[in-house]
């Protein structure tokens, strides 16, 4: 397959939309802003043992490698808009490249973002994505306005993508196909195709100070909060949420430290002053979406558990 008919056999899976002056196809694209917003722009690499595993199906890479850019957006309180996407790949296999567009496509459709340009290039599998969003002007959440007395929240339950990536490297989870268990299955879903919580992170406007995706910890991540805001914050780990498949695998306490430290959840962690806990909790309802209290923000730094010595980050690529 040459570069071209790749690129044509992913454009052909595009949809054209009226915010897209110029698309795939030009040596950049043009694009329409709506008035009154602010352009919110992040970008992720995946690379290949780093990621994923390297025998994951591509329809699972497809989706992920856009998840954790939307996760992202999430963050921000941003709505999908539009995203490139550059592929870098051993070979161009042409059932390669549409079960990828399967994953990437059907998270895309139902996301509301258009791809509308990228790259491609031969080399060790890897894929990266720049997603840009929009945010009506000064409403997007950020890392830095977090407020002493903060409630502490956080999406979903954590852990799970953590552990399913421990089976994985034990034998005991095969990420190629659905596991027979039920519970081993949800799991390896976690780890596969991670839920970007948009939605979540739209209606947070004017609810929450402050917002970060969890992708390399809940330690790790918070503390970012704590960093940019100039505050501690105190983590209560008999409050964290663990799922029924997690605790069925590894065990209540092995669940909770993976709820702090493992990473891969793309769930969303929020701070918000106490007098919001029942919009927070009429939120959770509307969603249909669990919302967690895990602790609270105080002056100080890092992030503290039960004892007084802040905990250790959680996961860094370099370490």
């Amino acid at each position: 397959m040459a570069e071209f008919a790749l690129i044509d056999r992913i454009r052909a899976r595009t949809t054209g939309r009226g915010d897209v002056v110029l698309g795939i196809g030009d040596d950049a694209a043009l694009l329409q802003p709506r008035a009154g917003a602010q352009l919110v722009v992040t970008a992720d690499t995946l690379n290949s043992g780093v990621h994923f595993p390297a025998e994951t199906p591509p329809a699972d890479i497809g989706w992920k490698t856009l998840a954790v850019n939307l996760s992202d957006l999430a963050s921000m309180g941003a709505q999908p808009a539009w995203c490139t996407l550059a592929l870098s790949l051993p070979g161009a296999d042409a059932d390669w490249i549409d079960a990828f567009a399967d994953g990437f496509f059907a998270l895309a459709d139902s996301s509301g973002i258009v791809l509308i340009g990228g790259d491609t290039t031969r080399g060790p599998l890897s894929l990266s994505v720049t997603a840009m969003g929009q945010v009506d002007t000064g409403l997007a959440l950020r890392r830095d306005a977090a407020r002493v007395g903060d409630d502490i929240w956080v999406s979903g339950t954590l852990g799970d993508a953590a552990i399913a990536l421990r089976a994985w490297q034990a034998g005991t989870l095969d990420v190629r196909q659905p596991a027979d268990d039920a519970a081993i299955e949800f799991l390896r879903q976690r780890l596969a195709r991670p839920t970007p919580r948009v939605a979540l992170g739209r209606a947070l406007a004017g609810i929450a100070h402050a917002a970060v995706d969890i992708s390399d910890g809940l330690l790790a991540d918070l503390g970012h909060i704590c960093t940019r805001s100039g505050v501690g914050a105190h983590i209560d780990p008999t409050l964290l949420p663990v799922s029924a498949a997690a605790r069925a695998r590894v065990g209540d306490a092995s669940a909770r430290e993976a709820a702090l430290r493992g990473g891969d959840d793309y769930e969303l962690c929020f701070t918000a002053a106490p007098t919001q806990h029942d919009a927070v909790r009429a939120l959770s309802e509307r969603l249909s979406l669990p919302l967690t209290r895990v602790g609270t923000v105080m002056a100080g730094q890092g992030v503290h558990g039960a004892g007084s010595e802040p905990h250790a980050p959680g996961y860094e690529h370099f370490l």
